[in-house]
């Protein structure tokens, strides 16, 4: 079985993680979604609730896990028995990151493999963090999240959608 893992914070999910998820969902017999759980940060959502709405949202898609991991993204591919690592490239700039870290995943494991997926180009702006800045500003978020985040976020930010 050819499992893959998304790791990502997911703080919200918006519409360009699930375009990365639902197409490599359709590469791999088994994408597993990792929320990242990081002391050192302090998102909007709890892990508990990101898990959560991500389940919703990927809840049509068979072959889509969604689970949390703290540590090294390695140790918990290992224990998923994951050989691969998809991530979503929106610029030249997310390109330079990625390719740091793919290079020291690979270094701690060579067995390891990361797969990068150019975003669909209406989503190469998106980021979690812009969909929180327009949403604190009361901007649209409808065509950057599901229904679900939208409200989610809209609630948790007490405000109106």
């Amino acid at each position: 079985m050819r499992i893959a893992v998304c790791p990502g914070s997911f703080d919200p999910v918006t519409y360009g993680h699930l375009d990365i998820v639902s197409r490599g969902a359709k590469i791999f017999d088994k994408v597993i979604v990792a929320v990242l759980y990081n002391s050192k940060k302090s998102p909007l959502f709890s892990v508990e609730e990101r898990l959560d709405l991500l389940r919703q949202v990927t809840a049509e898609m068979p072959n889509v896990e969604v689970d949390s991991f703290s540590g090294l993204l390695i140790d918990y591919m290992r224990t998923k028995q994951a050989k691969v690592l998809i991530k979503g490239l929106r610029a030249v700039s997310d390109f330079e990151y990625e390719m740091q870290m793919a290079a020291i995943n690979r270094k701690l494991d060579e067995e390891i493999e990361t797969f990068f997926m150019m975003t669909n180009n209406q989503y190469s702006y998106l980021s979690s963090s812009i969909v929180k800045e327009v949403a604190r500003y009361n901007g649209r978020i409808s065509d950057l999240v599901p229904p679900l985040v939208e409200r989610a976020l809209y609630d948790k930010l007490g405000r109106q959608a």
